[in-house]
């Protein structure tokens, strides 16, 4: 089982070198954003939020060097404000709404949905564009309700929610790895 689960990763590893020249257009926004002054936002439910936990804390930490720190909030973070905002406006509504009082334009929001039907994704990602922000979704299967509203769009050639996740990672150490290179 494990063996085919590791042969499941690296065939879908392989499909997604097709996405390496739009992996690294993601990564230059974003590090133009913060080149910039500007910040970065990210979101996610469950598993992806994980995943955008795991972006921002290595931009406000630090990835594989010493650096300065570098602006990114996680939209998932804080406790008070998901569940203030689900109870006052709708749980579609948790993340949108820190996009429309923390999001400036030019800041790049970073969205991760295995599925891309999150309603509160969906609803973060055109409040985003509304906003002047960048937009960066990072997807699997077929992109789902997502598909088509981000300026940058990365769409994992699988069905399987731990494969999409397993490049997931992958494609935010390349990011942070790109960031980091000349810093």
């Amino acid at each position: 089982m494990t063996s085919a689960a590791l042969d499941e990763l690296i065939a879908t590893a392989e499909r997604t070198k097709a996405l390496v020249p739009q992996i690294e257009a993601a990564g230059v926004a974003l590090k133009a954003a913060l080149d910039s002054g500007s910040k970065i936002l990210t979101a996610g439910n469950g598993g992806s939020a994980a995943d955008a936990l795991h972006l921002s804390e290595e931009l406000v930490g630090r990835f594989s060097k010493e650096r300065p720190s570098l602006p990114a909030i996680s939209l998932c973070a804080d406790p008070t404000a998901l569940t203030c905002i689900a109870n006052d406006y709708g749980y579609e509504r948790v993340f949108s709404r820190q996009v429309e009082g923390l999001g400036r334009p030019g800041d790049v929001l970073v969205v991760f949905t295995t599925s891309g039907n999150s309603p509160n994704l969906v609803l973060a990602l055109k409040i985003a564009r509304q906003r002047g922000l960048i937009t960066i979704a990072v997807l699997g299967k077929n992109g789902g309700a997502a598909k088509g509203l981000a300026d940058h769009e990365l769409i994992i050639p699988s069905q399987n929610t731990a494969r999409i996740q397993e490049l997931h990672t992958f494609i935010l150490h390349a990011w942070l790895t790109q960031i980091e290179a000349d810093l």
